[in-house]
């Protein structure tokens, strides 16, 4: 990659936990002449006052170089949905727990500070899955689920692939999830993993009332249909996780497989399979 000239930042919650990060990455990129641009959300966050070669309160999904993320998994989804529509790439830094979607534990920073600045990085593009909710498009990186309300009965939910109605299911509900959020949400419901480089997707049952509701995982043309059977009750629809509204019973959403949609940046070398053992083996011991 070429060498980098302006960033995007993004952290995550609790500022105390990456402010040295945040300032030792605007002493590295004004030794380089490297722009930093912060949203306003993390000038508030971290109190950045303005300086040479720091612009503040910029639009997050504004064209850039390079998005670079100090938070977990949480964090580096936020910054890969705002960062989709101009496919800025993303280049994490572990502050969370796991840090699958990382590419740089903080205790390297240094090191992965000179790797970002100089382009020194691989692209990997990510699918995503969309649907169109209130006239508006909306993507999961991680996965996309239907959920029953916490003060809300079991729900019954309807699901086709294609043309073919495969079945209803009560449960608390439905989980459509990529390969990159198969060791997420889906993995917590008993679903497969799937490597990344699979092409399709995963849809798996939180809690089914049932012994024959199986993951199934569906090829990438084939779109999945949600259906809410419930008779009085609507399920929360999120996508990553954030909600974006309600299904009210007897609507339906589709789900859509769309390839490349985002791009994370990896240091050479890397593979989904290290990440598979060094995080989850790792957490297994």
């Amino acid at each position: 990659m070429s060498r980098t000239e302006s960033v995007t930042v993004f952290t995550h919650h609790q500022p105390e936990e990456t402010s040295d990060a945040v300032k030792r990455l605007m002493e590295v990129a004004s030794e380089r002449g490297v722009e930093v641009r912060f949203p306003q959300a993390e000038v508030e966050k971290h109190g950045i006052e303005p300086g040479p070669g720091r612009v503040l309160g910029v639009d997050p999904e504004a064209a850039v170089d390079l998005a670079l993320v100090f938070g977990g998994d949480g964090t580096i989804l936020t910054a890969l949905r705002a960062c989709a529509r101009e496919r800025t790439p993303v280049f994490g830094f572990n502050f969370g727990a796991i840090g699958f979607l990382s590419t740089v534990d903080r205790e390297h920073i240094e090191e992965g500070l000179t790797h970002a600045l100089d382009g020194d990085y691989e692209l990997l593009r990510i699918p995503a899955l969309a649907v169109q909710f209130d006239g508006e498009r909306r993507i999961g990186v991680n996965d996309i689920s239907f959920q029953r309300r916490p003060s809300s009965r079991v729900a019954t939910l309807g699901y086709s692939v294609g043309s073919e109605q495969l079945g209803r299911v009560r449960c608390d509900g439905l989980v459509a999830a990529t390969p990159v959020g198969s060791t997420g949400y889906n993995l917590a419901n008993g679903g497969p993993v799937l490597a990344w480089g699979v092409e399709g997707f995963v849809v798996s049952f939180i809690a089914p009332h049932t012994l024959t509701a199986r993951a199934l995982v569906v090829a990438p043309a084939d779109p999945l249909t949600v259906t809410n059977e419930s008779e009085t009750d609507a399920v929360d629809v999120t996508t990553d996780g954030r909600p974006i509204g309600a299904l009210e019973p007897g609507a339906e959403l589709q789900v859509r497989f769309h390839d490349d949609q985002v791009l994370l940046a990896q240091l050479e070398g890397a593979s989904f399979y290290h990440r598979f053992r060094d995080k989850f083996g790792r957490l297994a011991n």
